[in-house]
C-alpha cells in the first residue's frame, strides 16, 4: 500500500486547483463575446403598443403555454437564472391564456397583459439593435418517386448521425452541440452538402421524396419546414428534423464577394435570379454553404397554423418568432420594433410576437426570425427582409433578471 504523505497531497491539491483556474480562464467569456443584458422599461416605452391588436399573438403564446404546464414547476424557464423557474410563469399563462379564447377587443387584450406582464430591452452588452430576418412555408413540385424530373431527393434524419449536446460533458458549453458519426470508434464529420449531392446517402432508404427544382430544394432547407405538392395527387408537409452539424453559410454573402450582388441588392429572390441566369454554377455556389438539413414528414394541422416550431407548437403567421436559445427561451412574448418590407418600400412593423423556434442562421441575444406562412406575399417579406430593430422581452411581473437571484 502506497502511503500519501501531506506534502505529496498538498501538491496534488495545488495543481488540482491550478488546473481548475486554468480551465475557468481558458472556457471563459471573452470581452466580445454576445452577452444579453436587460433594461427595464415601461409599455410607454413601447413604439406603436397602443396600435397594435394582440389577439393573434395572445393565442400563439396560449399553444406555448400549454406546453409550459407539462414541465415540473421548479424546473428552469430558461438556460439563464434571470429568466426564473416554470412556477414564475404560471399566473401570466393562466391569465392571457383565458384572454385568448375570450371574446375581448384589443384594448382590453393589452390591459390584460399590462397586468401580468413587465417589459424589459433586450440588448447585447448595452447595445440594443439588431438584425431581423423572416422565413415562410414554400410550397415544392415532387413525387413519392423519382424519375427524370423529379431526382433531387429529401432525405429522412440518418441513423448514424450522432447528435452531442456538449453542456451535459461541461455545464461551460450549455447550449452548445456538435454533430457527426463514428467512424473506426472516432467522432468524425458527418457528411457535407456536397457529399450528400454527390451520393453519400444514396441507396439507404432514407428518401421522403424527390423534387424537381435543387435551387427550391436548398431554400427549403434554409427554411427548415415547406410542403410539396405530389405529381400523384396530394400535399404532405414536412419539417425539421435534424442538421448534419456543419456551419450554416450565407451564399448571398458568397455573391457580394464574387461581384456578381450588392449588398444591398442580396435576397431570395435576387439570388434565385443570378442561380437561374448562371445554371453552370448552381451546384458550385449551392455547395459553399456545407450545413444540410433532414426532413420529417409531419401530420397536419389545423387551418391556418404553420408547421410545428422548435418549441413544439404550430407556428402562427406574423407572430411567431425563431430567436437564438442561448439567449431568450422559447415561449416568452416580445415586443417587436423594426421594418417589413414590401413592393412600396419598408414600413414600421410593430406587434406582438412568441419566440416559438430557432434557426441556424439565428445567432445573438438581439436577434430574430419572423415567421410569415406560406404564399407569394410570405415569400415575398420573408426573401426580402434584413432589418434593423429592437426587441423588448415580457417577463412576469414579479421576476427580476436584473436581481441575480
Amino acid at each position: 500500500m502506497i502511503r500519501r504523505s501531506p506534502a505529496l497531497l498538498a501538491g496534488l491539491l495545488l495543481l488540482a486547483t491550478a488546473i481548475g483556474v486554468a480551465l475557468r480562464w481558458w472556457l471563459r467569456p471573452l470581452p466580445g463575446e454576445p452577452t444579453l443584458l436587460l433594461e427595464p422599461a415601461r409599455y410607454a416605452d413601447l413604439p406603436g403598443w397602443q396600435e397594435d391588436d394582440p389577439r393573434p399573438a395572445l393565442a400563439a403564446f396560449a399553444r406555448s403555454c400549454a406546453r409550459l404546464f407539462d414541465r415540473p414547476a421548479d424546473e428552469p424557464f430558461g438556460r439563464e437564472p434571470s429568466f426564473g423557474r416554470v412556477a414564475d410563469w404560471r399566473i401570466a399563462c393562466s391569465v392571457l391564456s383565458a384572454s385568448a379564447e375570450a371574446p375581448i377587443g384589443p384594448a382590453e387584450a393589452r390591459a390584460r397583459l399590462e397586468a401580468v406582464l413587465r417589459p424589459w430591452l433586450a440588448t447585447d452588452r448595452g447595445a440594443p439593435e439588431g438584425l431581423f430576418t423572416g422565413y415562410f412555408e414554400p410550397v415544392l413540385e415532387g413525387s413519392r418517386r423519382p424519375d427524370a424530373r423529379f431526382r433531387h431527393p429529401l432525405y429522412r434524419r440518418p441513423g448514424d448521425l450522432v447528435t452531442v449536446e456538449l453542456g451535459r460533458f461541461d455545464p461551460t458549453l450549455e447550449g452548445r452541440r456538435i454533430a457527426g458519426r463514428v467512424e473506426a470508434g472516432r467522432l468524425v464529420p458527418y457528411y457535407s452538402r456536397a457529399e450528400i449531392d454527390a451520393g453519400a446517402l444514396a441507396g439507404r432508404g432514407l428518401e421522403l421524396a424527390w423534387v424537381a427544382d435543387p435551387v427550391a430544394l436548398f431554400f427549403l432547407h434554409v427554411q427548415g419546414s415547406g410542403r410539396i405538392a405530389l405529381a400523384e395527387g396530394g400535399t404532405i408537409r414536412v419539417g425539421y428534423a435534424d442538421q448534419n452539424g456543419h456551419p450554416y453559410r450565407a451564399i448571398g454573402r458568397d455573391l457580394v464577394e464574387m461581384g456578381a450582388l450588392s449588398r444591398d441588392e442580396v435576397s431570395m429572390q435576387s439570388i434565385r435570379a443570378w442561380l437561374a441566369a448562371h445554371p453552370e454554377r448552381t451546384f458550385e455556389l449551392l455547395h459553399k454553404n456545407p450545413s444540410y438539413v433532414f426532413f420529417r414528414e409531419l401530420p397536419s394541422s389545423e387551418e391556418g397554423a404553420g408547421p410545428p416550431g422548435a418549441q413544439g407548437v404550430p407556428l402562427t403567421p406574423g407572430r411567431s418568432l425563431a430567436v437564438d436559445r442561448r439567449f431568450v427561451p422559447l415561449g416568452v412574448p416580445i415586443w417587436l420594433d423594426t421594418t417589413a418590407p414590401s413592393p412600396e418600400g419598408d414600413r414600421p412593423l410593430r406587434r406582438l410576437v412568441v419566440a416559438q423556434d430557432v434557426g441556424g442562421a439565428v445567432r445573438g441575444p438581439v436577434r430574430g426570425d419572423l415567421f410569415w406562412g406560406s404564399g407569394p406575399e410570405a415569400e415575398y417579406a420573408a426573401g426580402h427582409m434584413k432589418s434593423r430593430g429592437r426587441y423588448w422581452l415580457l417577463l412576469p411581473a414579479a421576476l427580476d433578471p436584473t436581481s441575480g437571484s
